[in-house]
Protein backbone atom coordinates (compact mmCIF):
# COMPACT_ATOMS: atom_id res chain seq x y z
CA UNK A 1 0.00 0.00 0.00
CA UNK A 2 1.15 3.48 -0.71
CA UNK A 3 1.58 5.86 2.15
CA UNK A 4 0.68 9.51 2.14
CA UNK A 5 3.69 11.75 2.24
CA UNK A 6 4.14 15.41 2.94
CA UNK A 7 6.07 17.35 0.35
CA UNK A 8 7.46 20.82 0.91
CA UNK A 9 6.04 23.76 -1.02
CA UNK A 10 8.02 24.43 -4.15
CA UNK A 11 7.65 25.91 -7.57
CA UNK A 12 6.36 23.35 -10.02
CA UNK A 13 7.94 22.75 -13.42
CA UNK A 14 5.81 22.14 -16.48
CA UNK A 15 6.71 18.44 -16.42
CA UNK A 16 8.04 16.85 -13.27
CA UNK A 17 8.48 13.50 -11.54
CA UNK A 18 5.52 12.30 -9.50
CA UNK A 19 5.27 9.20 -7.34
CA UNK A 20 3.14 10.27 -4.38
CA UNK A 21 -0.52 9.75 -3.45
CA UNK A 22 -3.07 9.81 -6.22
CA UNK A 23 -4.15 13.40 -7.06
CA UNK A 24 -1.97 14.54 -4.17
CA UNK A 25 -3.42 18.08 -4.07
CA UNK A 26 -6.88 16.81 -3.07
CA UNK A 27 -6.08 13.38 -1.57
CA UNK A 28 -7.59 13.05 1.92
CA UNK A 29 -8.53 16.73 2.09
CA UNK A 30 -12.28 16.44 2.78
CA UNK A 31 -13.25 15.80 6.40
CA UNK A 32 -16.25 13.53 7.02
CA UNK A 33 -17.88 13.95 10.46
CA UNK A 34 -18.61 10.77 12.36
CA UNK A 35 -21.85 9.68 14.04
CA UNK A 36 -24.18 11.44 11.58
CA UNK A 37 -27.48 10.10 10.29
CA UNK A 38 -27.48 7.94 7.16
CA UNK A 39 -28.59 10.73 4.84
CA UNK A 40 -26.19 13.32 6.27
CA UNK A 41 -23.33 10.85 6.01
CA UNK A 42 -24.31 10.01 2.44
CA UNK A 43 -24.31 13.72 1.59
CA UNK A 44 -20.80 14.10 3.04
CA UNK A 45 -19.52 11.25 0.89
CA UNK A 46 -21.48 12.30 -2.22
CA UNK A 47 -19.62 13.94 -5.07
CA UNK A 48 -17.12 11.48 -6.56
CA UNK A 49 -20.04 9.48 -7.96
CA UNK A 50 -21.29 12.55 -9.82
CA UNK A 51 -17.88 13.19 -11.37
CA UNK A 52 -17.84 9.59 -12.55
CA UNK A 53 -21.46 9.66 -13.76
CA UNK A 54 -20.88 12.60 -16.13
CA UNK A 55 -18.67 10.28 -18.19
CA UNK A 56 -21.79 8.21 -18.78
CA UNK A 57 -23.71 11.22 -20.09
CA UNK A 58 -21.20 12.82 -22.45
CA UNK A 59 -21.92 13.68 -26.13
CA UNK A 60 -20.74 10.21 -27.15
CA UNK A 61 -23.55 8.68 -25.08
CA UNK A 62 -25.99 11.10 -26.65
CA UNK A 63 -24.99 10.14 -30.16
CA UNK A 64 -25.01 6.37 -29.68
CA UNK A 65 -28.30 6.35 -27.74
CA UNK A 66 -30.12 8.68 -30.15
CA UNK A 67 -28.80 6.79 -33.19
CA UNK A 68 -29.77 3.47 -31.57
CA UNK A 69 -33.31 4.73 -31.01
CA UNK A 70 -33.51 6.12 -34.52
CA UNK A 71 -32.41 2.87 -36.18
CA UNK A 72 -33.87 0.17 -33.93
CA UNK A 73 -36.52 1.92 -31.82
CA UNK A 74 -36.53 0.49 -28.27
CA UNK A 75 -34.59 -2.72 -28.97
CA UNK A 76 -31.28 -1.40 -27.58
CA UNK A 77 -32.82 -0.27 -24.27
CA UNK A 78 -31.63 -3.59 -22.84
CA UNK A 79 -28.04 -2.71 -23.80
CA UNK A 80 -28.26 0.58 -21.88
CA UNK A 81 -29.60 -1.33 -18.85
CA UNK A 82 -26.92 -4.04 -19.01
CA UNK A 83 -24.18 -1.44 -19.54
CA UNK A 84 -25.39 0.57 -16.56
CA UNK A 85 -25.44 -2.49 -14.29
CA UNK A 86 -21.92 -3.44 -15.41
CA UNK A 87 -20.85 0.16 -14.79
CA UNK A 88 -22.21 0.06 -11.23
CA UNK A 89 -20.30 -3.14 -10.55
CA UNK A 90 -17.03 -1.85 -12.00
CA UNK A 91 -17.22 1.57 -10.39
CA UNK A 92 -17.85 -0.05 -7.01
CA UNK A 93 -14.70 -2.13 -7.43
CA UNK A 94 -12.71 0.92 -8.60
CA UNK A 95 -13.76 3.00 -5.60
CA UNK A 96 -13.03 0.09 -3.26
CA UNK A 97 -9.56 -0.37 -4.76
CA UNK A 98 -8.68 3.28 -4.17
CA UNK A 99 -10.09 3.43 -0.63
CA UNK A 100 -8.59 0.17 0.63
CA UNK A 101 -5.21 0.05 -1.15
CA UNK A 102 -4.65 3.85 -1.16
CA UNK A 103 -3.64 3.49 -4.80
CA UNK A 104 -5.54 4.40 -7.93
CA UNK A 105 -5.91 1.79 -10.66
CA UNK A 106 -2.96 3.11 -12.68
CA UNK A 107 -0.66 3.03 -9.64
CA UNK A 108 -1.84 -0.47 -8.73
CA UNK A 109 -1.24 -1.79 -12.25
CA UNK A 110 2.18 -0.18 -12.48
CA UNK A 111 3.19 -1.63 -9.08
CA UNK A 112 2.26 -5.18 -10.17
CA UNK A 113 3.42 -5.22 -13.80
CA UNK A 114 6.55 -4.67 -15.83
CA UNK A 115 7.48 -1.21 -17.05
CA UNK A 116 6.93 -2.20 -20.70
CA UNK A 117 3.38 -3.44 -20.09
CA UNK A 118 2.66 -0.37 -18.00
CA UNK A 119 3.66 1.89 -20.91
CA UNK A 120 1.52 -0.11 -23.37
CA UNK A 121 -1.54 0.14 -21.10
CA UNK A 122 -0.85 3.84 -20.52
CA UNK A 123 -0.81 4.54 -24.26
CA UNK A 124 -4.01 2.52 -24.71
CA UNK A 125 -5.74 4.47 -21.95
CA UNK A 126 -4.51 7.79 -23.34
CA UNK A 127 -6.01 6.83 -26.70
CA UNK A 128 -9.29 6.02 -24.93
CA UNK A 129 -9.30 9.48 -23.32
CA UNK A 130 -8.64 11.07 -26.72
CA UNK A 131 -11.47 9.03 -28.26
CA UNK A 132 -13.74 10.39 -25.54
CA UNK A 133 -12.45 13.89 -26.20
CA UNK A 134 -13.33 13.59 -29.89
CA UNK A 135 -16.98 13.17 -28.90
CA UNK A 136 -16.70 16.15 -26.54
CA UNK A 137 -15.17 18.34 -29.26
CA UNK A 138 -17.92 17.42 -31.72
CA UNK A 139 -20.68 17.88 -29.15
CA UNK A 140 -19.40 21.26 -27.93
CA UNK A 141 -18.75 22.54 -31.48
CA UNK A 142 -22.24 21.54 -32.59
CA UNK A 143 -23.78 23.18 -29.50
CA UNK A 144 -21.90 26.44 -30.22
CA UNK A 145 -23.03 26.32 -33.84
CA UNK A 146 -26.66 25.70 -32.89
CA UNK A 147 -26.78 28.34 -30.14
CA UNK A 148 -24.70 31.12 -31.71
CA UNK A 149 -24.47 30.14 -35.42
CA UNK A 150 -20.66 29.94 -35.21
CA UNK A 151 -19.16 28.11 -38.24
CA UNK A 152 -18.15 24.57 -37.32
CA UNK A 153 -14.44 25.03 -38.10
CA UNK A 154 -14.25 28.06 -35.80
CA UNK A 155 -16.41 26.34 -33.16
CA UNK A 156 -13.98 23.39 -33.11
CA UNK A 157 -11.10 25.77 -32.35
CA UNK A 158 -13.16 27.54 -29.67
CA UNK A 159 -13.55 24.25 -27.81
CA UNK A 160 -9.83 24.46 -27.05
CA UNK A 161 -10.59 27.48 -24.85
CA UNK A 162 -12.42 25.31 -22.33
CA UNK A 163 -9.00 25.06 -20.70
CA UNK A 164 -9.83 28.53 -19.27
CA UNK A 165 -12.91 27.04 -17.59
CA UNK A 166 -10.70 24.35 -16.11
CA UNK A 167 -8.22 26.93 -14.80
CA UNK A 168 -11.07 28.76 -13.05
CA UNK A 169 -12.42 25.57 -11.50
CA UNK A 170 -9.03 24.58 -10.08
CA UNK A 171 -9.12 27.71 -7.93
CA UNK A 172 -12.44 27.09 -6.18
CA UNK A 173 -11.90 23.77 -4.36
CA UNK A 174 -12.83 20.18 -5.10
CA UNK A 175 -16.07 20.16 -3.09
CA UNK A 176 -17.39 23.10 -5.12
CA UNK A 177 -16.41 21.37 -8.34
CA UNK A 178 -18.49 18.38 -7.23
CA UNK A 179 -21.44 20.70 -6.56
CA UNK A 180 -21.17 22.37 -9.99
CA UNK A 181 -21.09 18.99 -11.72
CA UNK A 182 -24.18 17.82 -9.81
CA UNK A 183 -26.05 21.00 -10.84
CA UNK A 184 -25.16 20.44 -14.50
CA UNK A 185 -26.33 16.81 -14.26
CA UNK A 186 -29.67 18.00 -12.86
CA UNK A 187 -30.01 20.50 -15.74
CA UNK A 188 -29.44 17.72 -18.29
CA UNK A 189 -31.85 15.40 -16.47
CA UNK A 190 -34.56 18.09 -16.28
CA UNK A 191 -34.28 18.91 -19.98
CA UNK A 192 -34.77 15.35 -21.12
CA UNK A 193 -37.43 14.39 -18.60
CA UNK A 194 -39.36 17.42 -19.83
CA UNK A 195 -38.88 16.63 -23.51
CA UNK A 196 -39.62 12.91 -23.20
CA UNK A 197 -42.72 13.63 -21.11
CA UNK A 198 -43.98 15.76 -23.98
CA UNK A 199 -43.15 13.16 -26.63
CA UNK A 200 -45.67 10.63 -25.24
CA UNK A 201 -43.54 7.52 -25.91
CA UNK A 202 -44.76 3.95 -26.17
CA UNK A 203 -44.02 2.88 -22.59
CA UNK A 204 -45.00 -0.69 -23.37
CA UNK A 205 -42.33 -0.76 -26.06
CA UNK A 206 -39.82 0.82 -23.65
CA UNK A 207 -40.40 -1.87 -20.99
CA UNK A 208 -40.29 -4.64 -23.61
CA UNK A 209 -37.00 -3.23 -24.91
CA UNK A 210 -35.40 -3.69 -21.45
CA UNK A 211 -35.34 -7.46 -22.03
CA UNK A 212 -32.53 -8.55 -24.39
CA UNK A 213 -33.30 -10.90 -27.28
CA UNK A 214 -31.25 -12.75 -29.87
CA UNK A 215 -31.73 -9.80 -32.25
CA UNK A 216 -30.13 -7.36 -29.78
CA UNK A 217 -26.58 -8.51 -30.63
CA UNK A 218 -27.17 -9.77 -34.16
CA UNK A 219 -25.26 -8.84 -37.31
CA UNK A 220 -27.87 -10.07 -39.76
CA UNK A 221 -29.48 -6.74 -40.69
CA UNK A 222 -28.18 -3.24 -41.25
CA UNK A 223 -30.01 0.08 -40.83
CA UNK A 224 -28.18 3.24 -41.95
CA UNK A 225 -24.88 1.37 -41.86
CA UNK A 226 -25.44 0.08 -38.31
CA UNK A 227 -26.05 -3.50 -37.19
CA UNK A 228 -27.63 -4.17 -33.78
CA UNK A 229 -24.24 -5.46 -32.59
CA UNK A 230 -22.33 -2.35 -33.72
CA UNK A 231 -25.01 -0.17 -32.14
CA UNK A 232 -24.75 -2.18 -28.92
CA UNK A 233 -20.95 -1.93 -28.88
CA UNK A 234 -21.17 1.83 -29.40
CA UNK A 235 -23.55 2.14 -26.45
CA UNK A 236 -21.37 -0.11 -24.29
CA UNK A 237 -18.23 1.83 -25.19
CA UNK A 238 -19.94 5.16 -24.51
CA UNK A 239 -21.51 3.95 -21.26
CA UNK A 240 -18.84 1.82 -19.58
CA UNK A 241 -15.85 4.06 -20.16
CA UNK A 242 -12.38 2.73 -19.27
CA UNK A 243 -10.96 6.02 -18.02
CA UNK A 244 -13.77 6.34 -15.48
CA UNK A 245 -12.35 3.35 -13.60
CA UNK A 246 -9.05 5.16 -13.16
CA UNK A 247 -10.81 8.38 -12.15
CA UNK A 248 -13.03 6.77 -9.52
CA UNK A 249 -10.16 4.89 -7.90
CA UNK A 250 -8.42 8.27 -7.47
CA UNK A 251 -11.21 10.63 -6.38
CA UNK A 252 -12.61 8.06 -3.94
CA UNK A 253 -9.52 8.94 -1.89
CA UNK A 254 -10.50 12.60 -1.43
CA UNK A 255 -12.26 11.81 1.87
CA UNK A 256 -10.07 11.72 4.97
CA UNK A 257 -9.97 8.17 6.33
CA UNK A 258 -8.29 6.51 9.28
CA UNK A 259 -6.80 3.49 7.54
CA UNK A 260 -5.88 1.95 10.87
CA UNK A 261 -9.61 1.73 11.65
CA UNK A 262 -11.13 -1.05 9.53
CA UNK A 263 -14.66 0.12 10.33
CA UNK A 264 -13.89 3.61 9.02
CA UNK A 265 -12.59 2.06 5.79
CA UNK A 266 -15.68 -0.17 5.53
CA UNK A 267 -17.98 2.82 6.08
CA UNK A 268 -16.21 4.77 3.33
CA UNK A 269 -16.50 1.85 0.90
CA UNK A 270 -20.21 1.49 1.74
CA UNK A 271 -21.10 5.13 1.15
CA UNK A 272 -18.87 5.38 -1.92
CA UNK A 273 -20.96 2.53 -3.38
CA UNK A 274 -24.22 4.32 -2.47
CA UNK A 275 -22.97 7.56 -4.03
CA UNK A 276 -21.83 5.83 -7.21
CA UNK A 277 -24.98 3.74 -7.70
CA UNK A 278 -27.33 6.70 -7.16
CA UNK A 279 -25.48 8.89 -9.66
CA UNK A 280 -25.18 6.07 -12.21
CA UNK A 281 -28.93 5.50 -11.88
CA UNK A 282 -29.39 9.09 -13.02
CA UNK A 283 -27.02 8.38 -15.92
CA UNK A 284 -29.12 5.33 -16.88
CA UNK A 285 -32.26 7.47 -16.88
CA UNK A 286 -30.61 10.16 -19.05
CA UNK A 287 -29.32 7.62 -21.61
CA UNK A 288 -32.71 5.90 -21.72
CA UNK A 289 -34.41 9.26 -22.25
CA UNK A 290 -32.02 10.02 -25.12
CA UNK A 291 -32.89 6.76 -26.87
CA UNK A 292 -36.60 7.38 -26.29
CA UNK A 293 -36.20 10.89 -27.75
CA UNK A 294 -34.47 9.37 -30.78
CA UNK A 295 -37.48 7.12 -31.33
CA UNK A 296 -40.05 9.87 -30.70
CA UNK A 297 -38.51 12.44 -33.02
CA UNK A 298 -37.37 10.20 -35.86
CA UNK A 299 -40.23 7.68 -35.96
CA UNK A 300 -42.25 9.70 -38.48
CA UNK A 301 -39.46 9.36 -41.06
CA UNK A 302 -39.63 13.08 -41.83
CA UNK A 303 -36.18 13.79 -40.35
CA UNK A 304 -33.45 12.68 -42.75
CA UNK A 305 -30.46 14.07 -40.82
CA UNK A 306 -29.44 11.37 -38.26
CA UNK A 307 -27.18 13.66 -36.19
CA UNK A 308 -27.58 16.23 -33.40
CA UNK A 309 -28.40 18.72 -36.16
CA UNK A 310 -31.40 16.65 -37.22
CA UNK A 311 -32.69 16.34 -33.69
CA UNK A 312 -32.24 20.08 -33.09
CA UNK A 313 -34.07 20.91 -36.31
CA UNK A 314 -36.85 18.48 -35.49
CA UNK A 315 -37.33 20.04 -32.06
CA UNK A 316 -37.74 23.48 -33.63
CA UNK A 317 -39.58 22.53 -36.83
CA UNK A 318 -43.17 21.67 -36.03
CA UNK A 319 -43.74 20.05 -39.42
CA UNK A 320 -41.25 17.32 -38.57
CA UNK A 321 -42.66 16.32 -35.20
CA UNK A 322 -44.97 13.36 -34.79
CA UNK A 323 -46.54 14.34 -31.46
CA UNK A 324 -49.15 17.07 -30.98
CA UNK A 325 -47.88 18.21 -27.58
CA UNK A 326 -44.32 18.46 -28.87
CA UNK A 327 -45.56 20.54 -31.78
CA UNK A 328 -47.27 23.09 -29.54
CA UNK A 329 -44.20 23.55 -27.29
CA UNK A 330 -41.72 23.54 -30.18
CA UNK A 331 -43.28 26.70 -31.62
CA UNK A 332 -41.54 28.72 -28.89
CA UNK A 333 -38.10 27.33 -29.81
CA UNK A 334 -37.62 26.26 -26.18
CA UNK A 335 -37.17 22.55 -26.96
CA UNK A 336 -34.29 23.05 -29.39
CA UNK A 337 -32.58 25.69 -27.23
CA UNK A 338 -32.77 23.47 -24.15
CA UNK A 339 -31.32 20.58 -26.13
CA UNK A 340 -28.32 22.65 -27.28
CA UNK A 341 -27.72 24.03 -23.77
CA UNK A 342 -27.80 20.52 -22.29
CA UNK A 343 -25.38 19.35 -25.01
CA UNK A 344 -22.93 22.13 -24.13
CA UNK A 345 -23.27 21.38 -20.40
CA UNK A 346 -22.58 17.72 -21.05
CA UNK A 347 -19.36 18.51 -22.88
CA UNK A 348 -18.11 20.86 -20.15
CA UNK A 349 -18.81 18.27 -17.48
CA UNK A 350 -16.74 15.73 -19.33
CA UNK A 351 -13.91 18.25 -19.74
CA UNK A 352 -13.40 18.32 -15.99
CA UNK A 353 -13.36 14.58 -15.49
CA UNK A 354 -11.33 13.78 -18.61
CA UNK A 355 -8.54 16.12 -17.53
CA UNK A 356 -8.40 14.73 -14.00
CA UNK A 357 -8.22 11.21 -15.42
CA UNK A 358 -5.37 12.17 -17.72
CA UNK A 359 -3.39 13.36 -14.72
CA UNK A 360 -4.17 10.15 -12.81
CA UNK A 361 -2.95 7.78 -15.53
CA UNK A 362 0.13 9.83 -16.39
CA UNK A 363 1.25 9.97 -12.76
CA UNK A 364 0.31 6.35 -12.11
CA UNK A 365 1.80 4.68 -15.18
CA UNK A 366 4.86 6.80 -16.02
CA UNK A 367 5.30 8.94 -12.86
CA UNK A 368 5.03 12.23 -14.78
CA UNK A 369 3.02 15.27 -13.79
CA UNK A 370 2.09 18.40 -15.71
CA UNK A 371 -0.28 21.29 -14.89
CA UNK A 372 -3.96 20.52 -15.52
CA UNK A 373 -4.28 23.35 -18.05
CA UNK A 374 -1.33 22.04 -20.11
CA UNK A 375 -2.64 18.50 -19.89
CA UNK A 376 -6.02 19.68 -21.16
CA UNK A 377 -4.51 21.77 -23.92
CA UNK A 378 -2.37 18.94 -25.32
CA UNK A 379 -5.21 16.38 -25.23
CA UNK A 380 -7.72 18.76 -26.78
CA UNK A 381 -5.36 19.89 -29.59
CA UNK A 382 -4.71 16.26 -30.55
CA UNK A 383 -8.43 15.41 -30.42
CA UNK A 384 -9.31 18.43 -32.56
CA UNK A 385 -7.27 17.11 -35.53
CA UNK A 386 -9.59 14.25 -36.68
CA UNK A 387 -12.66 16.47 -36.15
CA UNK A 388 -11.15 19.24 -38.30
CA UNK A 389 -10.18 16.73 -41.00
CA UNK A 390 -13.74 15.39 -40.99
CA UNK A 391 -15.25 18.90 -41.24
CA UNK A 392 -12.86 20.00 -44.01
CA UNK A 393 -13.29 16.83 -46.10
CA UNK A 394 -17.08 17.17 -46.05
CA UNK A 395 -17.29 20.96 -46.35
CA UNK A 396 -18.10 20.78 -50.06
CA UNK A 397 -20.80 18.16 -49.65
CA UNK A 398 -24.41 18.50 -48.55
CA UNK A 399 -25.26 19.46 -44.98
CA UNK A 400 -26.65 15.98 -44.29
CA UNK A 401 -23.44 14.33 -45.54
CA UNK A 402 -21.34 16.64 -43.35
CA UNK A 403 -23.50 15.98 -40.30
CA UNK A 404 -23.61 12.23 -40.93
CA UNK A 405 -19.79 12.11 -41.19
CA UNK A 406 -19.43 13.86 -37.83
CA UNK A 407 -22.01 11.52 -36.30
CA UNK A 408 -20.17 8.46 -37.66
CA UNK A 409 -16.84 9.77 -36.34
CA UNK A 410 -18.38 10.20 -32.89
CA UNK A 411 -19.97 6.74 -32.92
CA UNK A 412 -16.76 5.07 -34.15
CA UNK A 413 -14.78 6.74 -31.37
CA UNK A 414 -17.15 5.18 -28.84
CA UNK A 415 -16.71 1.72 -30.39
CA UNK A 416 -12.96 2.07 -29.78
CA UNK A 417 -13.71 2.64 -26.09
CA UNK A 418 -15.41 -0.75 -25.97
CA UNK A 419 -12.21 -2.38 -27.26
CA UNK A 420 -10.06 -0.55 -24.71
CA UNK A 421 -12.34 -1.40 -21.80
CA UNK A 422 -11.19 -5.03 -21.10
CA UNK A 423 -7.65 -3.77 -20.48
CA UNK A 424 -8.98 -1.69 -17.59
CA UNK A 425 -11.61 -4.14 -16.41
CA UNK A 426 -9.28 -7.13 -16.22
CA UNK A 427 -6.62 -5.55 -13.97
CA UNK A 428 -9.33 -4.01 -11.78
CA UNK A 429 -11.02 -7.36 -11.32
CA UNK A 430 -7.79 -9.20 -10.58
CA UNK A 431 -6.63 -6.54 -8.10
CA UNK A 432 -9.89 -6.53 -6.14
CA UNK A 433 -10.04 -10.35 -6.22
CA UNK A 434 -6.69 -10.47 -4.39
CA UNK A 435 -6.82 -11.02 -0.62
CA UNK A 436 -3.19 -9.87 -0.43
CA UNK A 437 -4.11 -6.53 -1.99
CA UNK A 438 -7.52 -5.93 -0.43
CA UNK A 439 -7.50 -8.02 2.72
CA UNK A 440 -9.97 -10.81 3.46
CA UNK A 441 -12.77 -8.38 4.37
CA UNK A 442 -12.60 -6.21 1.26
CA UNK A 443 -11.71 -8.64 -1.51
CA UNK A 444 -14.52 -9.35 -3.96
CA UNK A 445 -17.27 -11.61 -2.73
CA UNK A 446 -18.09 -14.70 -4.76
CA UNK A 447 -21.04 -13.12 -6.60
CA UNK A 448 -19.13 -9.94 -7.46
CA UNK A 449 -16.22 -12.05 -8.70
CA UNK A 450 -18.59 -14.16 -10.81
CA UNK A 451 -20.41 -11.22 -12.40
CA UNK A 452 -17.11 -9.40 -12.88
CA UNK A 453 -15.55 -12.23 -14.86
CA UNK A 454 -18.79 -12.70 -16.81
CA UNK A 455 -18.67 -9.00 -17.76
CA UNK A 456 -15.02 -9.15 -18.85
CA UNK A 457 -15.42 -12.33 -20.90
CA UNK A 458 -18.79 -11.29 -22.38
CA UNK A 459 -17.63 -7.84 -23.40
CA UNK A 460 -14.37 -9.14 -24.88
CA UNK A 461 -16.29 -11.74 -26.90
CA UNK A 462 -18.72 -9.14 -28.25
CA UNK A 463 -15.85 -6.81 -29.14
CA UNK A 464 -14.04 -9.51 -31.10
CA UNK A 465 -17.29 -10.62 -32.75
CA UNK A 466 -18.07 -7.10 -33.93
CA UNK A 467 -14.53 -6.14 -34.91
CA UNK A 468 -14.74 -7.13 -38.62
CA UNK A 469 -17.91 -5.08 -39.16
CA UNK A 470 -16.50 -2.14 -37.18
CA UNK A 471 -13.41 -1.98 -39.41
CA UNK A 472 -15.50 -2.46 -42.56
CA UNK A 473 -17.64 0.52 -41.51
CA UNK A 474 -14.70 2.86 -42.07
CA UNK A 475 -14.91 2.12 -45.83
CA UNK A 476 -18.40 3.51 -46.21
CA UNK A 477 -21.76 1.96 -47.06
CA UNK A 478 -20.60 0.21 -50.26
CA UNK A 479 -17.10 -1.24 -49.73
CA UNK A 480 -15.36 -2.97 -52.61
CA UNK A 481 -14.39 -6.64 -52.56
CA UNK A 482 -10.76 -5.66 -51.93
CA UNK A 483 -11.76 -3.45 -49.01
CA UNK A 484 -13.84 -6.27 -47.53
CA UNK A 485 -10.90 -8.68 -47.77
CA UNK A 486 -8.50 -6.14 -46.25
CA UNK A 487 -10.88 -5.38 -43.36
CA UNK A 488 -11.19 -9.10 -42.54
CA UNK A 489 -7.41 -9.63 -42.56
CA UNK A 490 -6.88 -6.54 -40.39
CA UNK A 491 -9.63 -7.68 -38.02
CA UNK A 492 -8.02 -11.12 -37.54
CA UNK A 493 -4.60 -9.53 -36.92
CA UNK A 494 -6.12 -7.21 -34.31
CA UNK A 495 -7.99 -10.09 -32.65
CA UNK A 496 -4.72 -11.99 -32.21
CA UNK A 497 -3.04 -8.83 -30.87
CA UNK A 498 -5.86 -8.14 -28.39
CA UNK A 499 -5.86 -11.70 -27.05
CA UNK A 500 -2.06 -11.67 -26.78
CA UNK A 501 -2.10 -8.39 -24.86
CA UNK A 502 -4.81 -9.68 -22.51
CA UNK A 503 -2.76 -12.84 -21.89
CA UNK A 504 0.34 -10.72 -21.20
CA UNK A 505 -1.65 -8.60 -18.76
CA UNK A 506 -2.96 -11.64 -16.86
CA UNK A 507 0.51 -13.21 -16.68
CA UNK A 508 2.19 -10.03 -15.46
CA UNK A 509 -0.48 -9.30 -12.85
CA UNK A 510 -0.36 -12.84 -11.46
CA UNK A 511 3.42 -12.70 -11.25
CA UNK A 512 3.29 -9.29 -9.60
CA UNK A 513 0.72 -10.45 -7.06
CA UNK A 514 2.85 -13.48 -6.12
CA UNK A 515 5.85 -11.18 -5.68
CA UNK A 516 3.78 -8.89 -3.45
CA UNK A 517 2.59 -11.83 -1.30
CA UNK A 518 6.17 -13.04 -0.87
CA UNK A 519 7.30 -9.56 0.25
CA UNK A 520 4.54 -9.12 2.84
CA UNK A 521 6.19 -11.01 5.77
CA UNK A 522 9.36 -8.91 5.45
CA UNK A 523 7.31 -5.70 5.19
CA UNK A 524 5.27 -6.66 8.28
CA UNK A 525 8.42 -7.39 10.27
CA UNK A 526 9.93 -4.05 9.25
CA UNK A 527 6.75 -2.25 10.30
CA UNK A 528 6.76 -4.02 13.68
CA UNK A 529 10.33 -2.88 14.35
CA UNK A 530 9.42 0.77 13.98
Amino acid sequence: MSEKTNTPNRKHKLIEYANGPSLEEINGTIEVPKNLSFWKTLFAYSGPGALVAVGYMDPGNWSTSITGGQNYQYMLMSVILISSLIAMLLQYMAAKLGIVSQMDLAQAIRARTSRSLGIVLWILTELAIMATDIAEVIGAAIALYLLFNIPLVIAVFITVLDVLVLLLLTKIGFRKIEAIVVCLILVILFVFVYQVALSNPDWGGVIKGLVPTADTFSTGRTVNGMTPLSGALGIIGATVMPHNLYLHSAISQTRKIDHNDEEDVARTVKFAAWDSNIQLSFAFIVNSLLLIMGVAVFKSGAVKDPSFFGLYEALSNTSMLSNGILISVAKSGALSALFAIALLASGQNSTITGTLTGQVIMEGFVHMRMPLWLRRLVTRLISVIPVLICVLLTSGKSAIDEHTALNNLMNNSQVFLAFALPFSMLPLLMMTDSAAEMGKRFKNSLWIKGFGWLSVIGLTFLNLLGLPDSILGFFGDNPSAGEQTFSKILAYVLIVAILALLAWTIFDLQRGNKRYVAQQPAAAAKEADK
